[in-house]
């Protein structure tokens, strides 16, 4: 999966404001080819497993609660230099600091609550897909 593969949430802020359709109209459009996404809901468990690369950080506990109040998009996209074209698309992490026209911009509230997950590099997107995803899930 290194280099033309990336791993996407749509988090539940983007969910129940009812962006999914446009969040993924703006990934097909941008050049990517989803291979596996599913519709789902983060426990308690899988958020505090998922991010716990965070678990010291003071907003920990209010992340994992924002991942699990509703359900989430996730998805693995393919495209040549995928993490990267991947970040540029979504934006900054605080969307008063994204781009015009990022997914961030378009649709995030705030900087605790903005829409998208990406990976950040192309081990954490192999680590992140089969997290969410069996092999035989991915296409």
């Amino acid at each position: 999966m290194t280099g033309n593969r990336t791993f996407t949430m749509i988090k539940p802020d983007a969910v129940e404001n009812g962006h999914i359709g446009a969040i993924l109209d703006k990934i097909s459009a941008a050049g990517f080819k989803i291979v596996a996404m599913k519709f789902t809901h983060l426990s308690k468990r899988d958020a505090e497993a998922f991010y716990a690369v965070h678990n010291e950080r003071p907003f920990f506990g209010e992340l994992v609660s924002f991942m699990t109040r509703g359900p989430i998009v996730a998805a693995v996209l393919e495209k040549d230099n995928a993490v990267e074209d991947f970040r540029a698309l979504i934006g900054a992490t605080n969307p008063a600091d994204a781009a015009e026209g990022t997914i961030r911009k378009l649709y995030a509230t705030s900087l605790g609550e903005n829409a998208v997950h990406g990976s950040d590099s192309d081990e954490n997107a192999v680590i992140e897909s089969a997290f969410h995803f069996s092999g035989r899930e991915i296409f």
